[in-house]
């Protein structure tokens, strides 16, 4: 849009055409009314700023207001235009990042402004109101990453550096771009501009001057928003602070389906919850395009949008949530634990619940190495797709996460090959998935197929399949690879801390009661409790523990397990509940929501 039509005001208002920009009724305005203030705008006014927290939830009464991207910038751009009875803001206001967008007033009017803490309070406790906020914030999040708005990355295609930061920003949802800069045009400019050499990449920018120089994944996040751990202080003479002053309740490691589940309940029970991880929330169900079999969505809903929910669930319950913030080591201490974290800090738990998941087994083809994160993927994403449109692509894979990657990427590519080891689609992934993988037009499905190698000087441009019942070889075209071969559990850090079994999974309940310490289960009087591991008030939950089903909802229901059982450790004695002073035995783990 140009300078003069910003001037004239010529700003026509965005149309609602997928749910992200509604308008308010007027009973829902005359509710807001009574927790915010009302105030008038000035033509030009900067309501918010990109880079900046949000402070207020803004409903427009009258006049309009623009969004833009990279305001001031070479690429400034409008994102929407509002008018009255709109309201601002998105996904990042609810979750206490910074704004990735700038809020102007094109014509003067009214605003009703409601302080943040207050509004997210609002979103959690009026179901209607909440689920139309937390709905337009969650599509004007994706409208954002689709247009490439936010901080850049500047990088070589080539870097691992770069591959982490990227992988960092897709896994969190966070809007970005890449520039790549063996390939973009605007990688010189930009390098010129801020007087980087190419060995000082890669770097992050935002807001046309913030820079970054190969940050970590937490100064990044720092700088978003999102709730990383503080850096380390520098090593004082004095002894350093006991770990008792960081203490909670409950300590919940990974923040998948299950870790956000036992966030959510936790906290909801009244106790201290702190969930961290290591990369991001959400875990391999973030990365799903769509799950069709997640009970109470009969049409389906994204991983991302799934996720970005339960976030929004545990903070409204009081959970703390720590991303990034990777634990290193586990270790009893005067009937509680000590949780220690790769940068050096401890904190003290009272129960433990281990819910870090799993990652996705490589494909053992020589040369693939060098194109991982380049053209090879181990999840199938926005961020992805947006790689690869137009171009056929293959996935390998016979089981769900396979099925709803071949789905989703069928949108983007020209073409899909779903390559599958086994001589049945029906061996591992669900009928529903079968049905409608086989009936898509853009999907060929090669059974009894692996791969065997790959060519591509930058990039994969091709795949070399064979048949493993005839052995024939064939050469496939394919701008990309998607891997999805199963699984192994994210414990290397538990090894000799507790028992696993022999693929890494978390041994619990009677396995785990069959090879543990008898001495310190006989003081306690009981064996362990269904998903408790070998130490008391340890617990395993989602995909992590072994024999656990691998499924969303599995994952779900086994997170808010977890904690009834943690309130059963915390206040039973052996296997009998504690006797109260009149000689009655309380309900075991007393008040608890059943729910």
């Amino acid at each position: 849009m140009s300078t003069a039509e910003h001037e004239k005001g010529a700003v026509s208002e965005t149309p609602d055409r997928y749910g992200a920009f509604p308008r308010l009724t007027p009973e829902q305005l005359e509710d807001l009314s009574a927790h915010g203030e009302r105030r008038r705008t000035a033509e030009g006014e900067v309501l918010y700023r990109e880079g900046e927290p949000f402070r207020e939830f803004l409903v427009i009464l009258c006049g309009t207001v623009e969004i833009l991207s990279d305001q001031g910038g070479p690429d400034e751009r409008t994102v929407a235009v509002h008018g009255p009875g709109r309201f601002l803001g998105e996904l990042g206001l609810l979750e206490g990042q910074a704004a990735f967008n700038t809020a102007v007033v094109r014509e003067a009017g009214e605003i009703l402004a409601v302080p943040v803490e207050r509004q997210r309070a609002l979103v959690g406790s009026d179901p209607v109101l909440g689920d139309l906020i937390l709905r337009a914030y969650l599509g004007r999040r994706y409208l954002l990453i689709g247009l490439g708005a936010g901080f850049r990355i500047l990088g070589s295609c080539y870097s691992r550096d770069t591959l982490r930061l990227r992988e960092f920003a897709a896994r969190n949802r966070l809007p970005h771009r890449w520039v790549d800069l063996e390939r973009d045009k605007e990688a010189e400019a930009l390098l010129r501009r801020f007087a980087i050499r190419p060995d000082e990449t890669p770097v992050v920018l935002w807001q046309g001057e913030r820079l970054l120089r190969n940050p970590s994944n937490a100064e990044l996040a720092r700088l978003i928003g999102l709730p990383a751990p503080a850096p380390a202080p520098a090593p004082a003479p004095a002894p350093a602070p006991s770990a008792e002053n960081e203490r909670c309740e409950v300590m919940v490691v990974g923040a998948g389906p299950a870790g956000l589940a036992a966030a959510v309940y936790g906290a909801s029970d009244g106790l201290t919850t702190v969930t961290v991880d290591a990369v991001a929330t959400g875990g391999q169900a973030a990365t799903s395009s769509r799950i069709e079999n997640y009970l109470g969505f009969p049409s389906g809903i994204s991983g991302g949008e799934l996720i970005e929910r339960a976030v929004f669930q545990a903070h409204k319950f009081g959970a703390r949530l720590m991303v990034p913030a990777e634990v290193s080591a586990l270790a009893p201490q005067d009937d509680e634990y000590i949780v220690t974290f790769t940068d050096g800090s401890r904190a003290r738990a009272g129960a433990v619940v281990l819910a870090s998941g799993v990652r996705y087994r490589r494909l053992e083809v020589p040369g693939i190495d060098r194109l991982e994160g380049i053209s090879v993927y181990y999840a199938a994403t926005v961020h992805e797709a947006g790689l690869c449109r137009a171009d056929p692509v293959a996935v390998v894979g016979g089981g769900n996460s396979a099925g709803q990657a071949a789905l989703f990427l069928a949108q983007h590519a020209s073409e899909v090959h779903l390559l599958v080891r086994g001589s049945d689609l029906n061996a591992d992934m669900s009928r529903y998935l079968v049905d409608q993988v086989e009936q898509h037009p853009k999907i060929e499905v090669l059974l009894h197929t692996e791969v065997r190698g790959v060519a591509g000087k930058e990039k994969l441009e091709s795949l070399t399949v064979e048949d493993n019942a005839s052995h024939e070889r064939r050469e496939l075209q394919a701008a990309a690879l998607f891997v999805f071969i199963g699984a192994r559990p994210r414990t290397e850090w538990l090894k000799g801390v507790l028992a696993l079994d022999e693929r890494g999974f978390v041994l619990t309940g009677a396995d785990a009661g069959a090879v543990a310490d008898t001495n310190r289960w006989a003081s306690l009087g009981r064996d362990p409790m269904l998903l408790e591991t070998t130490l008391p008030g340890v617990f395993a939950a989602g995909d992590v523990r072994s024999g656990s089903v691998k499924r969303v909802a599995s994952a779900t229901g086994e997170g808010a397990m977890a904690i009834r059982l943690v309130h059963e450790h915390r206040e039973r004695k052996g296997n009998l509940v504690t006797v109260g002073p009149e000689g009655r035995r309380p309900e075991a783990g007393g008040p608890v929501s059943s729910r």
